[in-house]
C-alpha cells in the first residue's frame, strides 16, 4: 500500500505499522487503528485509501466506497484511490460510476496499468467490446508481459467473434506463463466454436494436467469427446467434473446426455434427476427428459418434459420442433395449428425452431424445408476444417465406393438396400462398408458384413478418426445412407470422408450442406423446376427406390380374424407411423369411410394414447369408432402378410410411405396416394411409377378420396388394378435390383469422371 500521499507529520513507524495489520489480514485490527490516527491526523488521504481497502477485504462495499471517496475529496488526482473506488462500485453493480473512476486514475497517472487493466474488465461488462479491446491494448503497450490481459484480451475477441485473434492473445499468454490453466481453458473453448475439436481437446488436457482440480476444464473436455465421437471418454470426463464438485449441474446434464446416447437410460435418468434437484429451472435438462422418455416411447411424458423446457426457456434451440413432433407420435391434433404456425414464423425469422426431419410430416413446402434444414446444419454441423482439402485420388482401377450408415441392421433401409452392395459390379467398382452402428449380428447385419469387399466398424471410432480411415483407404465416393435422422455422423461428411459425397435414401430432402455434392433422386421426386430447393445437384436415376429382389413374400397366411378384422366390408389400411399422420389426412379418411358402407380402415398405432387420440378423433368426424381398428408391432414375415388382408393403402401426406409402399405392393395390396411439392411428399408417386401404377397417383385431397370411393364401391375396377399390380410385378423396376444397381453404377462413373477431368458438380441425367 503506497505512502504517498501520506502528510509529513505521520510517521514511518505509524505507516507501518497500519500497512502490516492490513497486509496480515487483520482488517479490523488495522480499521481500528487507523480510526485512532484519524483523530490526529484528520486528512490523510492514505488512511481513507487503506481503511477502505481493509472495508472491502471484509465485504463492506458501501463503507469502503464512501472512504475511498473521502480520499478523492481530499486528493483528487490520488490515482490508487480513484482506481480502488472504480473496482467497488463495479462490485456494485454502478458500472458507469467506475468507468469514471478508471479514466480520472488514468489522467492522474498515464501509465497506471491497474486503471487502464480495470477499465477494460468494467467496459466489457458494460458490453463496450471495442473500447475493452482499446483498454487492453493499453495495458500491454505499457506491459507486453502481462499475461492475464493477454488471456482477457483474448476473452473480449471471442465474444466480438473474432475467434482467430482470440487464439492468438491465448497463445500470447501461455506463452509468457505455461502454466496458466485458464488461458489453455479458453484456447480450448475458441478451438471447439471454431469445430477444431481435436486441437481443444489437447488444450484442455493441458488445462487439467496443470490444475486437475479445474472443474471448467473437465466439463469441457467431455463435451469436446463427445464432439468427436469417443462417448465413453466423455462420460468419464463428466464423471470427474462432478467428483470435484458434486454440485455441478451442467455436469450432472451433459453426463445423462451421453449415457442416453450410449442406451443406458436408467443412468441418464438418474443423473438428470440429481441435475434437477441441483438446479429445479434447468430447461436443458427437461428437454432431454423429453428425449430419453421418447426413446423409452413414453411419448406423454416426453412431451410434458419438452414442455417444461419451453415453458422456462422457450427461446431454446428446435425445442418447438421436440413439441410439436413428440404431439403427432400421439395423434394429439388440439394445438397442433397454433404450435405449427409459431414453428413456421420461427423459421422465417431464422430462428433455430426444429429439426429438419421434425417438420416433414407438417409441411409440404421445399423452401421452407430447404430453410431449416440450412439454419440446422449451421447450427450443428457446419463444414470443418480439421482436416486439409483431399489432394486427387489416382484414378483408380476400381471406383471405391464407402456406404455409410448407423443402420447395417434389421432397419428399413438395410432391407433395402442389401442386395445393392451384393450386385454391384465387381470388375469395375469395389465396395466398402462404414458402420456407425453398434455390432448386432443379426441376420442382416451379417448379410451386408458378407455382401461388401470391405466392413468397417467404426462405432467407437471419432468423427475425425473415420474420415481420415477413409482418405487412407482413398475412398472416392462417400454415399450418406443415414442423413439427419438418428445416429447420424454428419460431422464425418463436414470433414471430407471422400472427394465426391451424396447422400441417398436414409433421409428424404437436401442436406442443406454444400460440403455434400450430389442428392440422388428421380424426375418424379424432383422435377426441374424444383432443383433451386436443393443445395445438392440432382443425380436423377429413372426410379428413386433401390430394393431387395430376394425379399420374398412369406410362407405365413393370415385371415381377418386374425388381425381383428370383420368378416365383410372393403378393407383400408395404413401401416405408415402414426407421426406420419395429420388432421388433414384424417379428414379425408374419414369422408371415404362415410361414402365406402361397412368400410373399415386398419391402421398401424403402437401406443395406447395415440389410439385413444385416434379414437376420439374418427368420433368427432362422426364415424364408429368400430370402424377404425388398430394393428399393433409386430414380426416382419407378419407385417409383410398383414398386406394381403387388406384392399387398399391409403397413403399419408405430406410424409408419404416408403419401404411400407414397395412392401404393400410386392405383397399385391395397390397404394392410393397424394402427390406433394417437397421430396418426402413425392416418393409413394415415384414408386408406382416404378410399379407402372400411374393412376394410383393423385394431385388434390378431392381426387384422392374420388378415386378411393371409387374403387371401393366398383370391385371390377379394384380387380383390374389388383390384377395389374399382379402383373407388373415380375417385371417392375421397383424390384429390378440389377437394373437399379447398374443405373446407379451409371451415375457414380459420371461423377467420378466429372471430378478427375477437374469438372465442378452438375445434375447427372441416367436415361
Amino acid at each position: 500500500m503506497s505512502d504517498s500521499n501520506t502528510q509529513s507529520t505521520l510517521s514511518k513507524e505509524q505507516i507501518d505499522s497500519v500497512i502490516a495489520l492490513y497486509s496480515n489480514g487483520q482488517y479490523q485490527e488495522a480499521i481500528d487503528s487507523i480510526k485512532l490516527l484519524n483523530e490526529s491526523y484528520p486528512n490523510v488521504p492514505f488512511l481513507f485509501n487503506l481503511i477502505g481497502a481493509c472495508y472491502k477485504s471484509l465485504g463492506q462495499l458501501k463503507a469502503a466506497a464512501q472512504m475511498f471517496e473521502t480520499a478523492v475529496g481530499i486528493k483528487p488526482d490520488y490515482a490508487e484511490a480513484l482506481k480502488n473506488l472504480g473496482i467497488t462500485l463495479d462490485d456494485l453493480g454502478q458500472l458507469d460510476g467506475a468507468v469514471k473512476c478508471f479514466e480520472k486514475a488514468i489522467i492522474a497517472d498515464t501509465n497506471y496499468v491497474d486503471a487502464h487493466y480495470n477499465l477494460a474488465i468494467t467496459l466489457k461488462k458494460l458490453g463496450l467490446l471495442d473500447a475493452a479491446v482499446k483498454s487492453y491494448e493499453n495495458v500491454l503497450a505499457i506491459n507486453p508481459n502481462f499475461a492475464q490481459a493477454h488471456n482477457n484480451l483474448g476473452n473480449v475477441f471471442k465474444s466480438l467473434g473474432k475467434n482467430h485473434a482470440a487464439v492468438d492473445c491465448y497463445k500470447k499468454a501461455i506463452a509468457i506463463n505455461p502454466n496458466f490453466a485458464e488461458a489453455y481453458s479458453n484456447l480450448g473453448n475458441v478451438l471447439k466454436d471454431l469445430n477444431h475439436f481435436d486441437r481443444a481437446l489437447i488444450e484442455y488436457q493441458k488445462a487439467v494436467e496443470i490444475n486437475p482440480n479445474f472443474i471448467e476444464a473437465h466439463n469441457n473436455l467431455g463435451i469436446t469427446f463427445d464432439e468427436l465421437g469417443q462417448i465413453n471418454f466423455a462420460v468419464e470426463s463428466f464423471k470427474h467434473a462432478i467428483s470435484i464438485n458434486p454440485n455441478f449441474a451442467e455436469a450432472h446434464k451433459n453426463l445423462g446426455y451421453n449415457l442416453l446416447k450410449l442406451g443406458k437410460v436408467k443412468a441418464a435418468n438418474n443423473s438428470f434427476m440429481t441435475a434437477l434437484k441441483i438446479k429445479p429451472d434447468y430447461a436443458e435438462v427437461y428437454k432431454h427428459l423429453g428425449h430419453l422418455f421418447k426413446k423409452n416411447k413414453q411419448i406423454d411424458k416426453a412431451i410434458e418434459n419438452f414442455i417444461q423446457a419451453h415453458k422456462i426457456k422457450p427461446e431454446m434451440d428446435f425445442i418447438l420442433g421436440d413439441i410439436l413432433n413428440a404431439t403427432m407420435h400421439l395423434c394429439f391434433w388440439d394445438s397442433l395449428q397454433e404450435l405449427e404456425e409459431e414453428l413456421i414464423q420461427k423459421i422465417e425469422n431464422n430462428e433455430k425452431a426444429t429439426i429438419p426431419f421434425h417438420l416433414m410430416p407438417l409441411i409440404d413446402d421445399p423452401a421452407l424445408l430447404k430453410s431449416v434444414t440450412e439454419i440446422f446444419v449451421h447450427e450443428i454441423c457446419p463444414k470443418s476444417n480439421i482436416l486439409p482439402k483431399i489432394e486427387n485420388h489416382p484414378k483408380h482401377q476400381k471406383i471405391r465406393i464407402g456406404y455409410f450408415s448407423a443402420d447395417f441392421r434389421k432397419h428399413p433401409v438395410a432391407y433395402l438396400t442389401a442386395e445393392l452392395y451384393e450386385v454391384h459390379n465387381r470388375s469395375h467398382f469395389e465396395i466398402h462398408a462404414f458402420s456407425f452402428g453398434k455390432e448386432t449380428n443379426d441376420e442382416m447385419n451379417l448379410r451386408i458384413k458378407a455382401g461388401v469387399d470391405h466392413f468397417h466398424d467404426v462405432h467407437s471410432m471419432t468423427h475425425k478418426e473415420i474420415a481420415e480411415l477413409a482418405r487412407s483407404l482413398e475412398i472416392d465416393i462417400a454415399v450418406d445412407l443415414t442423413g439427419h435422422t438418428a445416429n447420424s455422423r454428419t460431422d464425418v461428411f463436414a470433414m471430407s470422408a471422400a472427394p465426391i459425397q451424396l447422400s441417398y435414401i436414409g433421409y428424404l430432402g437436401t442436406m442443406g450442406a454444400d460440403y455434400y455434392d450430389y442428392l440422388v433422386a428421380d424426375p418424379i421426386m424432383i422435377p426441374k423446376e424444383s432443383q433451386k430447393y436443393y443445395v445438392e445437384k440432382i443425380v436423377y436415376l429413372p426410379s428413386f427406390q433401390v430394393n431387395d429382389s430376394k425379399d420374398l413374400p412369406p410362407d405365413i397366411t393370415l385371415t381377418r380374424k386374425d388381425v381383428g378384422l370383420p368378416d365383410k366390408g372393403f378393407v383400408f389400411c395404413c401401416f405408415n407411423n402414426t407421426y406420419k399422420f395429420t388432421p388433414t389426412t384424417f379428414d379425408s379418411w374419414a369422408r371415404i369411410l362415410k361414402a365406402v358402407d361397412d368400410s373399415v380402415l386398419i391402421i398401424f398405432a403402437n401406443n395406447e394414447l395415440s389410439k385413444a387420440n385416434l379414437t376420439k378423433e374418427i368420433k368427432k368426424r362422426d364415424i364408429d369408432s368400430d370402424r377404425l381398428i388398430f394393428g399393433d408391432s409386430v414380426s416382419r414375415p407378419e407385417y409383410l402378410a398383414r398386406f394381403r388382408v387388406a384392399d387398399l393403402f391409403l397413403d399419408t401426406q405430406p410424409y408419404n410411405a416408403g419401404t411400407t409402399a414397395s412392401d404393400a405392393l410386392r405383397m399385391g395390396l395397390p397404394l392410393l396416394t397424394l402427390k406433394g411439392q417437397s421430396f418426402n411428399s413425392r416418393e409413394a408417386a415415384s414408386i408406382l411409377n416404378s410399379v407402372n401404377l400411374p393412376e394410383l397417383i393423385t394431385n388434390s385431397s378431392e381426387e384422392y378420396e374420388s378415386i378411393a370411393i371409387e374403387l371401393a364401391t366398383n370391385p371390377e375396377k379394384m380387380k383390374a388394378i389388383k390384377d395389374k399390380l399382379a402383373s407388373n410385378l415380375s417385371t417392375a423396376p421397383l424390384y429390378d435390383t440389377k437394373l437399379f444397381t447398374k443405373n446407379l453404377e451409371s451415375a457414380y462413373t459420371q461423377m467420378y469422371e466429372k471430378y478427375h477431368n477437374g469438372l465442378e458438380p452438375d445434375h447427372i441425367y441416367v436415361e
